[in-house]
């Protein structure tokens, strides 16, 4: 981000202070300003004598010209002292605490950030203010490491819109003026490396060969001058020296060098002596941005800055941050020249933003026709906003009557087969009956009374949280299940299961035994392609069904275990369910891509966790055998057990998102499925992992909005239906990875089928309608 500072001084002195204008902007905004500060900067009567003596040393050791420096009795080190008392006396004077000064300050210090790119513009008429080293104010030297400050007039304006040109490089007029006891050519050679330059020299031209150069219809984007130049006394004019017998002070130049800011020229940059004259009265003329050196130049400080400058500037660093850089670099000098990094200066108009090296390469009159949609009668901004508009409303109503949801929820299940593998739930033990189990311990269908009494008879002695015995038995224990019935009724960590019919009709009864509050139901949302992706917690009770529960029995074993840890749920005045701090949103038709489902019941989507095992996971036999006495109680206690079947006789098998990209085994077993809906509760609950979600309408409609608009905007602005095709392929795997981080990230489900379809056929609508070129 980049802000403009504007700090204007009024009319006053250092003996009386100044009154001072503060606004901030931001560079890329229009003109208005956003912030304002009116205050007061106080007096400073010494900072002229000692500004004085530092500018008579300086010039003592530095001749007003591009030479050597002479000897003297006046030291570079007396220079570095006096060099030191006045960036310390200027720095006391602007650190004041005076309130009506500090509040400028303080105002300043709030709304920048040490990140942006600061503009600072001191606007002053004083003489006297434009000539201090103002970048030595440690509030930007020190804090804003991509600050720099310019100079400014307080009177100026706007810059009509300049010609279009059919150059697509930038063009240069260097002017080499006098050149006696300088190497001008150490400038040239460094303008002749630039890339993308059209260049026009000018050695120690007459004036009338610099006066019809300037009055070129080619027109000029930078004007350099290398040379010797000076500033009257007063340092309000100046002059510059063409030859060694001809100067011209630029109001002699006023004609022409109005008629090239007409023909577009930008910036004007003079690598030579004593400058700030210079650049007062080019900055009348409205040139939008000069460099000039504010004191005497030494040749070598002269040429190192124009070297730095250009090299910044031409790979794209912006104009002030390659003259902040480039000045910097001076300071390997200053031990033979002192204080070379004060000596370069922007002097800008505020009313209009410096360009860079790549802004200044123009586009051919073809180019231009096909990229500059302005330009352009068949589209405008206006029209590309109305049709990404209309696209987006059109694709949102298909979208709303569920003809999308197919896709979407394809889409979705893609995404989560690919996210990455997770540890298995140390919660959870799954206690299996497969086959084998059925053949020893089952009689018909269902295991007997006694081979199940046992078993839960082992598994309660090394203390579970919670048991869940996920099989079914709709008919009262028999004589010889004593034992089985004394557990289902007194157990008070046995939870069993049933089936209401809310979802599919029918329904299984519970056992007889059976307290209702230890009774959860196994009923499931499948969607309609058969994919389980929802899971429900409540539903609301109802006396025709055969289960009159109201809890899932997944929610149930969870409330268990967490209850022994002193979690406790709730209901909340809006009936959403609430363990702990984490609220299970209840999911409503028209959320994410579910346009058009049974939403009954307390829904939520099903966060698989991709994990192979899921839980530890062991056998009937293994327990009633007892393989495992040895460490079963680690691997019971404290852990929710599951029972129930795996084994493939029993049909309860559920296509999952994850288990359709299996094409040996696209199912999984229900009693998995219950340990998933476990898992996504306690993972939520205790390890803050996240649940599916989606946005609200008006977010995914301006989600849509938004993709729909970058289709088009590549459109616009790549006329090759190769190139463009390319390009769509480019976002369309952007988008997808967008979707994929933010599902992986905090369980977000962005909509990706409508955001491409949205891409694709605006940016298929725009290509149609506008001109083509070949690739």
């Amino acid at each position: 981000m980049g802000k403009r500072v504007i700090l204007t001084l009024l009319k006053g002195s250092l003996e009386q202070g100044f009154p001072a204008i503060l606004r901030i902007r931001e560079t890329s905004a229009s003109s208005e300003t956003e912030l304002q500060e009116i205050g007061h900067l106080p007096p400073a009567p010494n900072l002229s004598k000692i500004f004085n003596n530092w500018c008579s040393a300086y010039r003592q050791i530095v001749m007003p010209s591009r030479l050597k420096p002479k000897p003297s009795q006046v030291t570079n080190i007396s220079c570095h002292h006096l060099a030191l008392e006045l960036s310390q006396s200027l720095n006391q004077w602007l650190n004041s605490e005076v309130w009506e000064w500090q509040k400028i300050r303080d105002r300043l210090q709030r709304h920048l950030n040490e990140t942006d790119e600061i503009q600072v513009i001191l606007e002053t008429e004083d003489v006297l203010l434009r000539q201090l080293p103002w970048n030595l104010w440690d509030l930007f030297s020190a804090h804003y490491k991509k600050a720099e400050v310019a100079l400014s007039a307080p009177q100026y304006q706007p810059l009509l819109a300049r010609p279009s040109t059919n150059s697509n490089k930038v063009r240069i007029l260097a002017v080499l003026g006098d050149s006696t006891g300088i190497d001008t050519q150490a400038d040239r050679a460094l303008l002749e490396q630039l890339p993308n330059a059209d260049i026009c020299f000018l050695v120690e031209p007459q004036r009338k060969a610099l006066n019809e150069q300037l009055w070129s219809q080619k027109g000029w984007d930078l004007l350099f001058f290398a040379g010797h130049s000076s500033s009257q006394a007063d340092r309000e004019t100046g002059r510059i020296y063409l030859n060694q017998t001809d100067s011209l002070k630029i109001d002699e130049l006023k004609y022409a060098l109005e008629r090239a800011v007409e023909g577009g020229l930008k910036i004007a940059i003079f690598n030579s002596c004593d400058g700030l004259g210079l650049a007062r009265e080019l900055a009348e003329l409205q040139i939008p941005q000069v460099i000039v050196m504010r004191e005497p130049v030494p040749d070598q400080v002269a040429q190192e800055f124009l070297k730095h400058f250009l090299e910044a500037f031409a790979q794209g660093e912006s104009l002030y941050l390659a003259v902040r850089s480039a000045r910097k670099r001076l300071q390997g000098l200053e031990n033979l020249f002192p204080c070379a990094t004060w000596l370069p200066v922007i002097c800008q108009n505020p009313a209009e933003l410096p360009p860079t090296w790549q802004g200044l390469c123009h586009s051919d009159v073809e180019q231009r026709k096909r990229e500059q949609p302005i330009s352009l009668g068949q589209f405008s901004w206006r029209r590309l906003l109305l049709t990404s508009l209309v696209i987006t409303s059109l694709l949102t109503a298909t979208r709303y009557v569920g003809w999308l949801q197919p896709w979407e929820l394809w889409s979705l299940d893609q995404l989560m087969q690919r996210r990455p593998m997770e540890k298995p739930d140390p919660r959870l033990l799954i206690v299996a009956a497969a086959e084998e189990d059925l053949a020893q311990y089952a009689s018909g269908a269902s295991l007997t009374d006694t081979a199940l009494a046992q078993l839960l008879d082992k598994l309660q002695q090394y203390q579970p949280r919670a048991i869940g015995l996920d099989i079914y038995r709709d008919r009262p224990v028999g004589s010889e299940g004593s034992d089985l019935a004394m557990h289902i009724q007194s157990n008070d960590s046995l939870i069993a299961i049933c089936q209401t019919g809310e979802v599919k009709r029918g329904g299984v009864a519970p056992p007889p035994e059976i307290p209702i509050d230890r009774l959860g139901f196994s009923d499931v949302a499948v969607d309609p392609d058969f994919i389980l992706r929802r899971q429900l917690l409540s539903i609301n009770s109802n006396p025709l069904f055969p289960c009159q529960t109201t809890y899932s029995f997944s929610l149930l074993l969870a409330l268990r275990y967490l209850a022994a840890q002193g979690i406790q749920h709730q209901t909340n005045s809006d009936e959403s369910i609430q363990i702990g701090e984490t609220v299970f949103k209840r999911l409503r038709n028209h959320t994410g891509g579910y346009q058009a489902i049974d939403d009954r019941g307390y829904q939520m989507l099903l966060n698989y966790r991709v994990a192979e095992p899921l839980a530890q996971t062991i056998s009937f036999s293994e327990i009633l055998t007892g393989q495992l006495d040895s460490r079963l109680a680690d691997l019971v206690r404290d852990r929710i057990v599951l029972v129930g079947v795996t084994a493939p006789s029993v049909k309860d098998d559920f296509l999952t998102p994850i288990s359709i990209s299996q094409q040996d085994n696209p199912t999984t077993r229900g009693l998995l499925i219950q340990a998933q809906m476990i898992s996504q509760i306690l993972s939520t609950v205790l390890d803050q992992r996240p649940l599916l979600w989606a946005w609200p309408q008006w977010g995914e409609f301006l989600w849509f909005w938004i993709c729909s608009l970058a289709g088009g905007l590549l459109a616009w602005r790549i006329r090759s239906l190769l190139w463009l095709g390319v390009a769509n392929a480019v976002a369309l795997v952007v988008l997808g990875s967008f979707c994929y981080v933010l599902l992986l990230i905090n369980g977000c489900w962005v909509p990706l089928i409508p955001a491409a379809l949205a891409l694709m056929s605006t940016s298929g609508g725009v290509a149609y309608v506008l001109p083509k070129s070949h690739p």
